[in-house]
């Protein structure tokens, strides 16, 4: 049996999640000036999204909170996913340019998925 965490911050989701939103502000920095308040500010929002509900979900009081919360990251993360892959069909960035963050994006997900999963089965062995 592993010790418990003290914080969310011990968790690598959440940790893949934060060094997620520096890659997203580094690829958007380079957009088009007039798109801070489009696809710069969605793909900003979306990746800080991540986290943040990581982060929310793991101070809620019960497990089915907890896993709600990693699900509504699992949906911001495919938003981001969506949003960046528009970004270079539009031409605001070349696909290689987010080709490493949308493999950062596939690497949380599953970690998000292995969570959700190990969390529920907690559940199950409970009742």
């Amino acid at each position: 049996m592993t010790a418990p965490l003290k914080s969310y911050r011990e968790l690598t989701v959440w940790r893949d999640g934060i060094a997620l939103v520096k890659a997203c502000y580094l690829v958007t920095r380079a957009f088009p000036k007039d798109e801070l308040f489009g696809l710069t500010s969605q793909i900003r929002r979306s990746a800080v999204s991540v986290p943040a509900n990581i982060a929310e979900g793991y101070g809620r009081g019960t497990r089915k909170d907890y896993v709600r919360h990693l699900m509504i990251a699992q949906g911001s993360l495919k938003e981001l996913e969506t949003h960046l892959i528009i970004a270079a069909e539009v031409g605001h960035t070349p696909q290689a340019g987010i080709d490493p963050v949308l493999g950062r994006c596939d690497q949380l997900g599953r970690g998000l998925g292995a969570l959700i999963r190990s969390l529920r089965a907690r559940d199950a062995a409970d009742t």
